[in-house]
């Protein structure tokens, strides 16, 4: 056992680690230990930040690296061509870790589940996603409140929109927008860049988890995490573009050139399942998180500086 709280993070992505910094940056009563879960046992992290190795898909794995645990994290990801194999088996896997920890379960989750609507989205629409990924996430979420509610658990969806920030490189605003600008090309995006779309700062996202974990009030529910207001794609791409001293060049994917690649590219293909988010608008509301808690997001410009900063610090690193 720990002296002080074991905060235990599944996932060692762009959020995993963002809740890291979030829970390292806790002082005095409210500081906790922190425990990183990944496949590889191996993570970029403060020499004060245990790091665990498991495969979680074995329950056996899980229940170990959450041992112990106070309130666990899914952070977890799996590769985007293969959700629906192997997605719900590592959601899984943690929920079993969490119940046998008697954890708090705290979820970062997205929005596919509700599929193209009219009007904000809000944590009252039903979960009537066609596409395979928005069923999928329906599921997964499903399991985890279902748990809930027959008391195997505590545990509590935190929904983000699109999201940005440091270590974020594979979001529809991540190295195709930041690194594209910041090495002098145009930003790729994809749908209508004219249309109002909701993107969620990495470490506003990180705050809301956090958050999530220790109140209450927060268990058996769905959270939509706050955001920045609401901008179209072309207005957050001329931001970063100002904030990289660039010309805020944007190439445009059209639908059917993204249809037409996904015959033969799987990537390509999940990704014109998703079109209806970039093709209508996409504006996420978080009353209902407002309403409950106290917490301001990050304003864009001020988030994309620092994601901007960087980008330009890790520019020299092999893969980029």
């Amino acid at each position: 056992m720990t002296s002080r709280p074991l905060h235990v993070v599944v996932g060692a992505g762009s959020v995993g680690l963002a809740v890291v910094d979030e829970l390292r940056a806790r002082e005095g009563e409210e500081a906790v230990d922190v425990r990183v879960v990944n496949r590889s046992g191996v993570a970029e992290v403060n020499p004060d930040v245990e790091v665990v190795g498991a495969d979680v898909t074995d329950h056996d794995q899980a229940r170990r690296a959450c041992a112990d645990a106070r309130v666990v994290y899914n952070c977890t990801n799996a590769p985007y061509t293969d959700w629906a194999e192997r997605f719900p088996p590592i959601w899984e896997g943690v929920l079993a870790g969490a119940m046998a920890a008697d954890a708090v379960l705290v979820c970062a989750d997205n929005l596919y589940c509700y599929g193209a609507v009219d009007g904000p989205l809000t944590e009252d629409l039903p979960w009537d996603a066609d596409t395979r990924k928005g069923r999928v996430r329906a599921e997964m979420g499903r399991r985890v409140l279902d748990a809930h509610e027959a008391g195997e658990v505590r545990a509590t969806l935190g929904k983000a929109s699109d999201f940005y920030g440091p270590r974020v490189r594979e979001s529809t605003v991540g190295e195709r927008v930041f690194g594209n600008l910041l090495d002098g090309k145009s930003a790729e995006v994809v749908g209508d860049p004219d249309q109002p779309h909701t993107y969620t700062y990495v470490r506003d996202f990180a705050r809301a988890l956090v958050l999530l974990g220790g109140d209450e009030r927060a268990w058996g529910d769905v959270w939509h995490v706050p955001s920045a207001t609401t901008l179209t794609t072309r207005e957050f791409v001329e931001l970063v573009a100002e904030e990289a001293g660039r010309a805020p060049r944007m190439r445009v994917a059209p639908g059917w050139l993204v249809r037409l690649a996904g015959v033969v590219s799987p990537t390509m293909r999940e990704l014109a399942e998703m079109r209806y988010e970039f093709e209508a608008p996409f504006v996420v509301s978080h009353e209902k998180f407002d309403a409950t808690f106290d917490l301001d997001p990050t304003p864009h410009r001020e988030a994309i500086a620092a994601t901007v900063d960087w980008y330009r610090r890790v520019s020299v690193s092999p893969g980029r």
